[in-house]
């Protein structure tokens, strides 16, 4: 994916949420690192779709709800959640579902902040290979991999530029 279409995914996105849920009670909360900028990109569109109306915008830090602390220590990014997430509709925003472990750890650090009425998942880039029974409600595009593959999300706010990288042969 280049530039354009990373932009026009996140657009899409920013539609069906709207189409979703045009009476707002929704907050975006972005999984670290890259989903924090998607997450504010995806706040921005949704404004312009629906004139009047913001989304609240967080960042979650997942390093200590993870299920692989023993093969890997984790460089706390930290959370940052300025509303109450009580009775309000969650979209989680990554950039890369895979396996599906790293929002079953973002679903456990949110429920630690509170309860929300709904959890919902926005991804990037879906490449399939589920070791846990989640889906995504908001996708950008499906990207059908090989477990041996990688998909390398780069964006303009960390890395200079837009684009979604397939790497083939990575173990």
């Amino acid at each position: 994916m280049d530039g354009e279409t990373v932009r026009r995914a996140i657009r899409r996105i920013a539609h069906e949420i709207a189409e979703k849920h045009p009476q707002g009670n929704v907050a975006l909360i972005g999984i670290q690192t890259r989903g924090v900028p998607l997450a504010h990109r995806l706040a921005r569109e949704f404004s312009q779709i629906e004139p009047g109306q913001t989304l609240a915008v967080g960042s979650l830090d997942i390093s200590f709800h993870r299920d692989d602390l023993a093969r890997n220590i984790p460089v706390p990014k930290g959370s940052e959640v300025l509303f109450d997430v009580k009775d309000k509709t969650v979209i989680l925003v990554d950039d890369v579902l895979y396996t599906g472990r790293t929002i079953r750890a973002a679903m456990d650090a949110l429920c630690d902040l509170g309860r929300p009425r709904v959890i919902q998942l926005a991804v990037l880039v879906d490449r399939g290979h589920r070791e846990l029974p989640i889906r995504p409600d908001f996708v950008g595009k499906n990207l059908p991999t090989q477990p041996q593959e990688k998909i390398r999300v780069r964006l303009s706010e960390q890395d200079g530029e837009d684009a979604v990288v397939l790497v083939k042969g990575v173990a």
